[in-house]
């Protein structure tokens, strides 16, 4: 029985599709900006930029006030794990080949669903390991690691990846007393402070093309994790975050039409194995559910 009060696995699955589609925007929008930009300025400028973009939903929720919190230490503790291991993805990027930094940043929702059942109570049948099973061979099936030593860009991913599955689980916590703009509102604001020396040490002015991509990220930044926060309040993190595997063949799609990167065998048969596990997570929990509540 899942642990949120009111539980829609489609409507999770709906929030999620949106936190997919922006996630793969911005991979290709990060990309561009960190032609000219540092990461530090680019992560500071999203932060920025999306307080802007937010204020329409924060205004519409009653304004400062509905962003009010009780959680403060709470807010401060996610952000800077996630910030912290948002630098160390982009570091290992430059360190180890891109197919080894995605393979081990997927194993975060192993982590993840680890932390939840210790720290929130959640439960983890075996069809749930099951699907997070299947959503990791695929993963690794499209990525192909190269065998060898781990080295120290390897081992910066995979704290990465425990970073983000720390964050993931901080956010499952803060939705049971916090809407989905609080948590939002307070990213933007604490990555922000953590951000501004950095980046302002390293700054030079983008140019106007630049900008333009900077923008892209800053809204897919800040809406993306509104999509997440919103997934989140409506099914658990078990059931949530496995989705997530699909951002790694949206991503190989999108780099075969924009960047002619090559699709192949491995790549169909990994997003097959993906998706299985998907549907298996999607289409029998409802019904499960539904079972659980005529029963209490």
């Amino acid at each position: 029985m899942s642990s949120h009060p009111n539980p829609s696995i489609a409507r999770a699955a709906g929030w999620m599709a949106g936190w997919l589609t922006l996630m793969v925007v911005i991979a290709v929008a990060g990309r561009e900006a960190t032609r000219e930009l540092s990461v530090f300025q680019i992560m500071l400028l999203r932060s920025t930029l999306g307080m802007v973009m937010l204020w329409p939903l924060v205004r519409a929720a009653g304004g400062l006030a509905a962003v009010r919190t009780q959680r403060l230490p709470h807010h401060a503790l996610r952000n800077a794990v996630h910030y912290t291991a948002q630098y160390g993805w982009f570091l290992a990027l430059t360190l180890i080949p891109l197919a080894q930094v995605v393979a081990i940043e997927f194993t975060m929702p192993i982590w993840a669903a680890a932390l939840a059942v210790v720290f929130l109570g959640e439960s983890m049948d075996g069809r749930k390991w099951f699907a997070v099973v299947l959503g990791l061979v695929g993963v690794a099936v499209i990525v192909r690691p190269s065998a060898g030593d781990i080295d120290v860009g390897q081992l910066i991913a995979l704290a990465s990846a425990v970073g983000f599955a720390v964050s993931v689980v901080l956010v499952k916590s803060l939705t049971r007393t916090e809407s989905a703009v609080s948590i939002i509102f307070w990213m933007l604001v604490v990555q922000s402070a953590i951000g501004m020396v950095p980046a302002l040490l390293l700054w030079q002015w983008p140019s106007a093309q630049v900008w333009a991509w900077v923008v892209v990220v800053a809204f897919c930044g800040t809406y993306s994790h509104y999509c997440f926060a919103r997934a989140m309040q409506h099914a658990d993190t078990t059931v949530v975050v496995p989705m997530d595997f699909l951002r790694v063949p949206l991503t190989a799609l999108v780099g075969w039409l924009v960047y002619s990167e090559r699709l192949d065998l491995f790549t169909g048969l990994g997003v097959g194995l993906i998706l299985a596990g998907n549907l298996l997570n999607l289409l029998r929990l409802p019904k499960v559910g539904w079972r659980a509540r005529r029963k209490a």
